[in-house]
C-alpha cells in the first residue's frame, strides 16, 4: 500500500522532547514501513525515519526561533500533499482539521486522526459542516463531544514494546510527566507527593501560553525539599525516569483523548494513578494498572496501595493492548475500509 502520512510541523518526527502527536505519528510510519508499505512522511526536515521524507520546513517549529507564523507553512504543507496525492492508495492527516476545506475535494482516500481534545464550542459547527470527512478517534471518550462526525473508527496509540523495558522493583519516588499547564494539574501532583511524604520528580515543559500560570501558581511550589523540577526530556531518559519510579501521577482536570505517558509507564511495568476524566476510564485497568481516583484523598490512599499491583502483569497489559503493532493492524485495516467505500469522483467546485 502506497500511504502518506502528514504530521504537524511544530516538532519533528519523533520529537526530540515534548510531542505526544508527532511521536504517535513516528511510531506508526516505521511500523508500516517495517510490514513492507511504501510510505511517504510529510514533516519537518529534522525528523528521523525509514519512510520517503518530504520536508517541509528544515526544523520542527517549536525550536526553530526564526519563525512565528505555524499556520504559513502549514498552509504550504497542506499545499504539497494535494499536489501530490494521486501518487498514494490513501492519505493519513494528523493536522486536525486545517486541510478539510481541500480535503473533501481529493479522490485519493484519506482518513484523519483526531489527536486532540473536542469539547471546545467552536468545534460543533465545524465538525457539523465538515460531516463527510472520515475521522479516527484516539478513545470513544473523546467522540462524545461531536458525535455527528464522520467516525469511522476508535483506535487507541502505541508504543513499539521494545521501547521501554520491564523495571520489576518499585521506585522510592513518583514521577509527573507531561506540559505545565492548568488542565494537567501539576500542583495536584505535588500536594499528592507531598502528603505522601514521597518524593517527585516532574519532567515538564512550559509553553509559552502557560509561563505565566507557571510563574504565579507552580513555581514557588518546586522548592519544597520533595520536589525535583527535571524539564523536557528524551524517550532514553524517559524510560530509565519512569521505570524506576513508584509510580505515575495523572491528575488532570480536563477530558484528556488519550494520555500517552499512562501507556508509556505500564510499558515498564509503572503503574498509574489517574484523575476520572476523559479517557481514562478506557485506558486503564482498575486494580491491574494502577487506580482511578476522584480526588485527592482517594489519590493519597491510591499510593498506599500501590504496592498491591503487580507490575509485570501491567506490561503483559500494555502489550496486549498498546502496542505499536497493533496500532498499526487497526490503521491498515481502516486504510482499506475507506479505500474501500471511497467515492473517487473528484467534487465539482
Amino acid at each position: 500500500m502506497k500511504i502518506a502520512q502528514v504530521a504537524p510541523l511544530c516538532e519533528s518526527v519523533p520529537p526530540q522532547y515534548y510531542g505526544g502527536t508527532e511521536r504517535i505519528v513516528s511510531y506508526l510510519t516505521e511500523e508500516l514501513v517495517d510490514r513492507g508499505h511504501d510510505v511517504t512522511l510529510f514533516a519537518s526536515g529534522d525528523s528521523k525515519t525509514k519512510a520517503r521524507l518530504e520536508v517541509i520546513v528544515d526544523r520542527g517549529l517549536r525550536l526553530d526561533k526564526c519563525w512565528n507564523d505555524p499556520l504559513a507553512h502549514h498552509m504550504r504543507l497542506i499545499d504539497r500533499v494535494v499536489q501530490m496525492a494521486h501518487k498514494f492508495d490513501v492519505i493519513h492527516f494528523h493536522t486536525d482539521y486545517l486541510h478539510f476545506p481541500v480535503a473533501q475535494l481529493l479522490s485519493t482516500p484519506h482518513v484523519t486522526t483526531l489527536h486532540g481534545r473536542l469539547d471546545l464550542p467552536d468545534l460543533k459547527p465545524l465538525y457539523r459542516h465538515f460531516n463527510t470527512i472520515p475521522v479516527v478517534s484516539i478513545s470513544d471518550n473523546q467522540r462524545e463531544p461531536v458525535p455527528y462526525a464522520n467516525w469511522v473508527e476508535t483506535i487507541f496509540n502505541g508504543v513499539p514494546e521494545a521501547l521501554y523495558t520491564l523495571h520489576p522493583e518499585p521506585g522510592k519516588y513518583l514521577v509527573f510527566i507531561g506540559r505545565i499547564s492548568p488542565e494537567k494539574r501539576v500542583d495536584r501532583a505535588i500536594e499528592i507527593a507531598i502528603r505522601s511524604g514521597m518524593p517527585i520528580r516532574i519532567a515538564a515543559k512550559v509553553d509559552k501560553v502557560d509561563t505565566d500560570y507557571f510563574n504565579t501558581h507552580i513555581r514557588a511550589m518546586f522548592d519544597h525539599p520533595l520536589v525535583d523540577f527535571i524539564g523536557e526530556i528524551s524517550d532514553n531518559e524517559k524510560n530509565e525516569l519512569l521505570g524506576n519510579a513508584y509510580a505515575l501521577l495523572f491528575p488532570i482536570d480536563w477530558p484528556e483523548p488519550f494520555g500517552l505517558t499512562m501507556i508509556e509507564a505500564m510499558a515498564t511495568g509503572t503503574p498509574v494513578i489517574a484523575y476520572r476524566r476523559g479517557s481514562v476510564p478506557e485506558i486503564m485497568v482498575e486494580g491491574q494498572t494502577g487506580f482511578i481516583v476522584e480526588n485527592q484523598d482517594e489519590a493519597v490512599a491510591a499510593v498506599e496501595k500501590i504496592a498491591m499491583i503487580d507490575r509485570r502483569r501491567c506490561q503483559r497489559i500494555f502489550n496486549e493492548r498498546y502496542s505499536a503493532r497493533r496500532m498499526a493492524e487497526n490503521y491498515v485495516a481502516t486504510y482499506q475500509k475507506v479505500i474501500d467505500t471511497t467515492d473517487r469522483t473528484p467534487i465539482a467546485v
